[in-house]
Order: C-alpha cells, then structure tokens, then sequence
C-alpha cells in the first residue's frame, strides 16, 4: 500500500509514466488536431474545403500554406516527436490567433477549443516530447 502511495504522489517528471503520458498525450492531440480541423480545410470528409480565416491580413496563400501546415504537417511532427519544440510554434501561432483575434467575443462554448489545444500544445512546448521520441534519439547520438 505504500509504494502505491508513493507512485500516486510521485511528482518526478522522469519516471516511466510521465514519458508514456507524454507519448499517448501529444499522439492523442495531434491526431484530433488533424482530423477535427486539418482534413477539411483540404477538403477531406466534408463537400468542399473550409475557408481558412485571415484575420491579421497576411497574403492568402501564405496564410492558407501556413494554417495547412499548422493542422497536417505540424501535427505529424509532434507525433512522432521530432523537433517538437519547433513543431509547435506554428501550430500555437494558429490557436493563439484562433482564441485572441478570430473568438475573442464570442460565447465560451465557440473560443473553448483554440483555448484547450493552445493550452496543450503549450504544454508540450514546455514539457517536451519525452523519452518515447525521435527528439530524445538524436539526443544521444
């Protein structure tokens, strides 16, 4: 009973469990990410593409390059945990923008989701990928 306690209580980020919490985690929100949100703005699973907002007037192209990238590319990254630090500054670009410019005066149940993945991907941003990863491979090469 008490090393059940102990590893109920255990707040060392090092232990196995944080790193297999870690992997399921960023694997589980990025998959959602890509299926809830960067599939239709291609066109997949819905009858004609979603039109990405611009709300900070960037040229069209790059802004829908960019917010493509941040729902499909990026996403795949932080799977696999490869340069996820990196990986998720396009994806919180995107989030953050989605929260304090397109939702900011919206109802809370409309801002709730930019809130939550910039939540998430900020976690990880400061967490990083963990020992299940490509990330922590080429650490020690």
């Amino acid at each position: 009973m008490k090393k059940l306690i102990q590893t109920i209580t255990n707040t060392n980020p090092e232990g196995t469990i944080t790193h297999v919490s870690l992997l399921i985690f960023r694997i589980l929100l990025s998959l959602e990410l890509i299926v809830a949100h960067g599939l239709k703005k291609i066109g997949v699973g819905v009858s004609e593409a979603e039109q990405v907002p611009n709300p900070l007037h960037l040229p069209e192209a790059f802004n829908s390059l960019f917010a493509d990238a941040a729902n499909l590319v990026f996403p795949v990254f932080v799977i696999f945990g490869f340069f996820t630090r990196i990986a998720v500054l396009p994806i919180l670009a995107v989030t953050l923008t989605g929260y304090f410019i397109l939702h900011w005066n919206d109802a809370l149940l409309v801002k709730d989701t930019p809130f939550m993945y910039s939540l998430c991907y900020l976690f990880l941003l400061f967490m990083g990928s963990g020992k299940y990863s490509v990330d922590h491979y080429l650490r020690k090469i």
